[in-house]
C-alpha cells in the first residue's frame, strides 16, 4: 500500500475555497460534473472491481469479520446502483437558493429565508466504498465541498474512486478541490480533521457506535450522529402471520450487514406459537442464529441454530445473520422494550389494529417508524431522495436519511429602500 504525505490544513483550506465557489455554481454546472463522474466510473468499472476484489480477498485472509467483508465488497449490482444513484441525483431539483419563506414587516424590511450550502463537510466512514462516491455526488449537487476519510480495509478502492472522480471533475467548471480525500490511513489524521474547525463546518461519521462517540468526544466541530441502533419489529396480536413472516425475513436477510437490518423481533404472546411455527423454516434456510429469550427457548426447542440469550444481546446491533426473539404481553410492553434498548434508527409494528399502529408510531423514538413494512426501507434512494450521506438518529437539524435538503442550511436575506431602524 503506497500512501502519500498529507497536509490536512492545506486540504482544509483548499476545500473551504472550493466551497465558496461551489456555493455559487449553477445547477447545470453541478449536473455536468455529476454526469462526467458517472461516465468515468462506468467506463472504469472493471478496473475498480478488480482492485476491490483484491482488497476483499486480503480481508478474508486477515480474518476480518464477515459483516465488514460484506460491507466492503463491491459487486456488479452494487457498482451499478452507485452509478444509477448519481444519475438519479442529476434529475432532482437543486436544493440551493430555494426561497423557504418571504414576508415584509411593519418597518418596510423585506425578509427572505433562503437555502444555502453548509460549506465544508468532513465525512469519516468505515468499510463501504460506495460511500466515497455517494457523498461526493451529494455534496457537489448541494453546493458543498467535502473531505473524505475512508477505512483502511478499503483504502485502495476508495483512493481509486477518488482519483477517478478528480479526473472527471477536472474537465468541468466546478473546482477540483470540491472533493478531497485523506490519502493516508494514519489515525492521527482523524483527530486533526475533527479539530479543523477553521475550515470544516460539520462532521458526519458513518460507522459503528464507537466511531460516532469518538467523533462527538474529540471533535470541535458539530457532529451529526447516526447510522447505528438496534432495529426492532413488533408483531401485534392482530398481525397477519404469513405476511409478517415475509417482512421479518426481508428485514433480517435482504442485507444483514445494513444498519437498518432487524436485530430484535418482539412477538405478542398470543401470536408466538403460530408465528414461530411458520418463521422457523424460513430462518433456517439462511442459518440465522436466534438468541432465544425466556419462553422462546421452549417454543423453538427443535430449531437448529439457537443460543441462549444474555441481557447484553438486547442492546446489540448484530450486523449479521443473528437476531433476538422476545415475547411481550401488549403493544405497551413492546414500546417500553424498544425505548429501553437503543431504538433510535428504524423500528416497525406489524398489525391490523389502527389504534395500536398509531400508538406505536407516536410513542417510539426512532428516526424512522414503520407500520406493516420492512425496516430495510430506511435509505435515501428508497425514500425518493437520491443517495444519502448518512442516516441521522439525532433530533437537531436533520433526521433519517440525509440527502440533498439535509445538506443545506438557510440564511435570511433582508432588503429595504435605504431603510434605518427607528
Amino acid at each position: 500500500m503506497v500512501e502519500m504525505s498529507v497536509d490536512i490544513r492545506k486540504i482544509g483550506y483548499n476545500a473551504a475555497v472550493a466551497s465558496q465557489n461551489l456555493a455559487m455554481a449553477s445547477s447545470s454546472s453541478k449536473n455536468e460534473a455529476l454526469e462526467h463522474i458517472a461516465n468515468v466510473l462506468s467506463k472504469m468499472k472493471q478496473f475498480v472491481l478488480d482492485i476491490n476484489a483484491k482488497e476483499v480477498a486480503d480481508a478474508r485472509t486477515r480474518g476480518l469479520p464477515a459483516p465488514m467483508i460484506d460491507r466492503m465488497t463491491l459487486t456488479e449490482a452494487r457498482y451499478e446502483e452507485m452509478i444509477s444513484g448519481i444519475r438519479k441525483l442529476i434529475l432532482l431539483p437543486d436544493p440551493v437558493g430555494r426561497i423557504l419563506d418571504g414576508y415584509t414587516v411593519e418597518s418596510g424590511l423585506n425578509i427572505q429565508k433562503r437555502s444555502v450550502p453548509l460549506g465544508v463537510i468532513g465525512v469519516i466512514y468505515e468499510s463501504r466504498p460506495n460511500v466515497t462516491v455517494d457523498i461526493a455526488a451529494l455534496c457537489i449537487k448541494s453546493g458543498n465541498a467535502c473531505i473524505l476519510r475512508g477505512g483502511s480495509e478499503c483504502f485502495q478502492t476508495n483512493l481509486t474512486l477518488y482519483e477517478l472522480m478528480q479526473e472527471a471533475i477536472a474537465n468541468t467548471s466546478i473546482p477540483v478541490h470540491s472533493v478531497n480525500f485523506l490519502t493516508s490511513t494514519d489515525r492521527e489524521l482523524v483527530n486533526k480533521l475533527l479539530t479543523l474547525d477553521e475550515f470544516v463546518d460539520v462532521i458526519i461519521p458513518r460507522g459503528g457506535e464507537t466511531l460516532h462517540r469518538m467523533c462527538v468526544q474529540h471533535g470541535t466541530i458539530p457532529v451529526i450522529v447516526g447510522g447505528f441502533g438496534v432495529s426492532h419489529i413488533f408483531v401485534d396480536s392482530t398481525a397477519d402471520i404469513e405476511k409478517s413472516v415475509e417482512i421479518i425475513i426481508n428485514a433480517k436477510v435482504q442485507k444483514p450487514s445494513a444498519c437498518n437490518a432487524l436485530d430484535t423481533l418482539l412477538i405478542h404472546r398470543d401470536r408466538a406459537v403460530a408465528l414461530l411455527h411458520n418463521l422457523e423454516p424460513e430462518l433456517a434456510k439462511y442459518n440465522v442464529l436466534v438468541h432465544a429469550h425466556g419462553e422462546v427457548n421452549e417454543i423453538m426447542k427443535d430449531y437448529p441454530y439457537k443460543t441462549r440469550a444474555t441481557a447484553d444481546d438486547l442492546n446489540t446491533e448484530f450486523l449479521g445473520l443473528q437476531m433476538n426473539i422476545v415475547l411481550v404481553d401488549s403493544v405497551n410492553d413492546a414500546i417500553l422494550h424498544i425505548r429501553k434498548h437503543k431504538a433510535i434508527h428504524s423500528d416497525a409494528i406489524l398489525t391490523n389494529n389502527y389504534h395500536n399502529a398509531m400508538l406505536f408510531s407516536h410513542s417510539v423514538p426512532s428516526a424512522c417508524v414503520y407500520i406493516n413494512a420492512s425496516t430495510r426501507f430506511t435509505d435515501g434512494g428508497q425514500f425518493g431522495l437520491g443517495a444519502e450521506v448518512a442516516i441521522s438518529t439525532q433530533k437537531l437539524h436533520a433526521r433519517g436519511p440525509m440527502a440533498l435538503e439535509a445538506l443545506t442550511t438557510y440564511q435570511y436575506v433582508c432588503s429595504g429602500d435605504y431603510l434605518v431602524r427607528s
